[in-house]
């Protein structure tokens, strides 16, 4: 995995992590609440933040996911 965020700055909020992904706050909370997409919480007024590396992983993994395959002919090696 990859380093564990250290500042502030490697954090987004709800709403920026929302917007950062092209989806609803409400549904980076189901997705939070699901699994599909684990918040972490601030330790003092337990709000959800995100870490910016687990958005772009997240954000590979669909892109690698909706990635048509190709399939190989007879001549393809």
């Amino acid at each position: 995995m990859g380093r564990e965020p250290e500042t502030l700055g490697d954090y987004l909020t709800v709403g920026e992590a929302a917007d950062r992904l092209g989806v609803s706050i409400s549904t980076l909370r189901n997705w939070d609440r699901s699994g599909k997409l684990a918040a972490r919480r601030h330790p003092i007024n337990g709000y959800r933040l995100y870490v910016r590396d687990d958005l772009e992983a997240f954000l590979q993994r669909i892109h690698s996911r909706d990635k048509p395959k190709r399939n190989k002919g007879k001549h393809d090696r």
